[in-house]
């Protein structure tokens, strides 16, 4: 049985041994994507008071997209949906409508209006490109962005409601 001052040494041992057959090969994954900020969305527009904590917010993008291109268009926007998450969406599905085909609805949420400001900025240019693509399968309509904001109550909006 070893004492846990050998175990820890036996490990750091084991980390360094490890360290060196690693360094030959190295991660490519993304070696070519351009991680450059963008900076390609619009500011949100907002008429309420959407103070930075509050949350969570869910952000819808509506998409028309041609019948012919329908494969393509779920291939890429899932790609897109990887990106969301890895900007900081915690959840994140695209839904088709079954009453009008062609009409489909991105849906991610994010912790915190403060959280999706930031998403703004963490946008590459790998995935404006992306966007940029997944445009031209309903080329006739820009995409239609909604942000929603989970529904606080405050004093002066009770006090409205009371008088």
């Amino acid at each position: 049985m070893l004492d846990l001052s050998t175990t820890n040494y036996v490990a750091a041992a084991g980390l360094l041994f490890g360290i060196l057959p690693s360094r030959r090969w190295k991660l490519s994954a993304g070696a070519c994507t351009d991680l450059t900020p963008s900076m390609h969305w619009p500011n949100p527009v907002i008429s309420i008071n959407a103070e930075a904590d509050r949350g969570p917010v869910m952000i819808s993008v509506e998409y028309s997209v041609d019948s012919q291109h329908r494969d393509a268009f779920l291939q890429a926007v899932r790609e897109l949906g990887e990106g969301r998450r890895r900007d900081g969406a915690y959840a994140w599905d695209i839904f088709e409508d079954v009453a009008q085909e062609g009409r489909f609805v991105e849906i991610f949420y994010v912790a915190s209006w403060l959280e999706h400001l930031r998403q703004h900025r963490r946008v590459t240019n790998a995935d404006r490109i992306l966007q940029e693509m997944i445009r031209q399968f309903g080329a006739d309509q820009e995409p239609k962005v909604t942000h929603l904001i989970a529904a606080s109550s405050s004093a002066s909006g009770s006090e409205r409601i009371a008088s």
